[in-house]
């Protein structure tokens, strides 16, 4: 049994795979970290623990005065209890949303597995990864149960959209990788923030966060290397294809993750002149969508995926550094 990390895990370095030898080498480092430091959610987690219960008027679930609704007059207007709530709804969505993206991650990863060599490098640490998702679907759904909140996730229309996802590796495993990292940057982005903001958060929200901070980074390592490894080495067609599509992607993706869930703002009445001030025409919110797709954006540009054509599309998608 392994404890869950007591601070913030550091991200995965990224290493140069100028030949195959090289690139092979941090594959099986990744798999051997996955063996040597993993958490497994329902022995690791003290989910009975009188510290961990989830009261869904705790204030340690309120919305901090720095964050975008949590400094607007309305919210600081609602009783503290209200407060508390939409603080713990937000939490639940993103877990409920974290869970049906890693759904749909793990039958992605088993579809490009399943046409992998014998002796392939990637077999091992694609199946590491697809148990440790395994695992981190379990714990948001666990903590989903214990707020007794009706949170859906997804909305209905784009969560049947999504259902294309899981066969990508069978069109570009290139593709499936830009959506990979479209759905695990922003949120790994977000997590490392809450884990540095100075705050008293819930243990029990804490320790699912700096465990799945911890494993991501072994997640987003691959996806990088996987990228920086093949890329380069497409057609130029191919290249020009997915230089145009990986900024809509990730544009999509990063909405889809930081967006405010629809049913809070319909459960707590929030006005829609709120919403539009916080975030729609808040200046910081879009620059946290921008920021949350830093690394990738800079890691598409050192792999030949930006060129002034596809520029303008990552300016169109208001994801442009």
């Amino acid at each position: 049994m392994t404890s869950a990390p007591s601070t913030t895990a550091a991200r995965e370095h990224d290493e140069q795979v100028a030949n195959a030898g090289a690139y092979e080498a941090v594959i099986e480092r990744l798999s051997k970290a996955s063996v040597d430091k993993h958490w497994e959610p329902y022995r690791d987690i003290p989910w009975d623990d009188p510290e961990f219960l989830v009261d869904q008027a705790d204030p340690r679930w309120e919305l901090p005065e720095f964050d975008k609704l949590g400094g607007h007059p309305w919210y600081r207007s609602r009783p503290p209890e209200v407060r508390a709530m939409i603080g713990l709804w937000r939490v639940a969505t993103a877990m409920k949303i974290g869970l049906q993206f890693e759904n749909l991650l793990k039958r992605g990863l088993l579809n490009y597995a399943y046409r992998l060599p014998n002796g392939s490098p990637e077999f091992r640490y694609v199946y590491h990864e697809t148990i440790e998702e395994g695992h981190h679907g379990m714990m948001f759904q666990e903590f989903v149960n214990r707020t007794r909140l009706p949170v859906r996730g997804m909305p209905g229309p784009l969560s049947v959209l999504a259902q294309v996802a899981p066969w990508i590796p069978l069109i570009s495993t290139e593709l499936f990788f830009v959506f990979v990292l479209g759905g695990e940057d922003p949120i790994d982005h977000v997590q490392r923030k809450l884990l540095k903001d100075g705050r008293t958060h819930h243990p029990l929200e804490e320790t699912i966060i700096r465990i799945h901070v911890a494993e991501e980074a072994r997640h987003i390592s691959f996806a990088r290397h996987y990228l920086r490894n093949r890329v380069p080495r497409l057609p130029r067609h191919r290249r020009l294809l997915l230089g145009v599509i990986s900024p809509i992607i990730l544009g999509v993706m990063a909405r889809i993750m930081l967006a405010p869930p629809g049913p809070m703002i319909r459960r707590f009445r929030i006005p829609a002149h709120v919403v539009a001030e916080v975030y729609l025409r808040n200046p910081a919110a879009k620059a946290e969508i921008r920021d949350s797709v830093g690394r990738t954006r800079e890691l598409c540009g050192e792999i030949g995926l930006i060129n002034p054509l596809t520029r303008r599309i990552w300016k169109a998608m208001g994801i442009w550094g």
